[in-house]
């Protein structure tokens, strides 16, 4: 029988990467972090003996916390969180059974250095369109769900990373752009461990609204529409991004979960076609 203090490793997986998914948190020790040095997509490293420090930059009313096997430590923390008036549970299994389960995980080693709040910032061209939407949609949702997003001129992307301790992307000459055919969303997906089968075919979808290939897949010519339609109707890049976090949440999700269904007129009570 599940403990009321759990939630399972297949319950969890169906809420990473949407906007309802509840802070994760994981509360490793270092030595066990230092053993798999990977983290559950969106999760954040926290110490375990400092929650009243951090418990307030959660920014959700839930949370899951993530040890190793889901005993004392994640079952500690959960408690002082619901004690301090978060909705707090224990991964079932911890971080383990996640590895177990062969479900993705984000090396570490890829993430760019955190800043003096824990928040990794990153750099790129202002007026975004497909690509510099959809990675900054990729790092809140399966990352970094802190991320910071600075939006400058072309000519100005290097120097404001120098500067200000960014990471550039979806720019010329640095790791996190283009390679060959690839678009940098493509690019993000693989070096961050998340090549699930939804995802992949969102890249291909990006990469072909991204590229003029709208061959690629049927639904590419849908999302350049409505990602040039956004772009016309925000002047402010921040305010287009958080409209195209949407708009991602809604491609993603059909990706995932209704690629079977279609729809037609009149309704299948009316002897259509459902």
């Amino acid at each position: 029988m599940p403990s009321p203090t759990t939630i399972s490793i297949d319950k969890l997986a169906r809420l990473v990467g949407t906007p309802n998914a509840p802070a994760l948190i994981d509360v490793r020790i270092e030595e066990d972090f230092k053993a798999d040095p990977r983290l559950i997509p969106g999760s954040v490293p926290r110490p375990h003996d400092r929650i009243e420090e951090w418990v307030a930059g959660l920014g959700r009313p839930a949370a899951v916390v993530i040890c190793r096997q889901g005993r004392k430590l994640s079952e500690g923390v959960a408690a002082w969180l619901r004690h301090l008036g978060v909705a707090a549970e224990a991964l079932e299994g911890g971080h383990d059974a996640w590895i177990a389960a062969n479900l993705p995980v984000v090396p570490a080693s890829r993430l760019p250095a955190r800043d003096s709040s824990g928040r990794t910032v990153w750099v790129t061209r202002a007026r975004p369109k497909i690509d510099r939407i959809a990675c900054p949609w990729l790092i809140r949702r399966f990352v970094d769900p802190h991320a910071v997003f600075l939006f400058v001129a072309p000519q100005e992307v290097a120097a404001v990373a120098e500067r200000f301790s960014a990471t550039p992307f979806d720019i010329e000459d640095v790791f996190w752009s283009h390679r060959g055919e690839l678009c940098t969303f493509d690019v993000m997906v693989e070096e961050f461990g998340l090549a699930t089968e939804a995802l992949l075919r969102l890249a291909r979808i990006v990469r072909g609204a991204d590229t003029a290939r709208l061959d690629l897949e049927p639904e590419a010519a849908g999302l350049l529409a409505a990602s040039l339609g956004l772009s016309r109707m925000y002047a402010d890049d921040l305010e287009q991004l958080e409209a195209g976090m949407t708009l991602y949440d809604a491609f993603y999700r059909w990706a995932r979960d209704a690629t079977g269904e279609t729809h037609n007129w009149p309704s299948a009570r009316q002897g259509g076609v459902k």
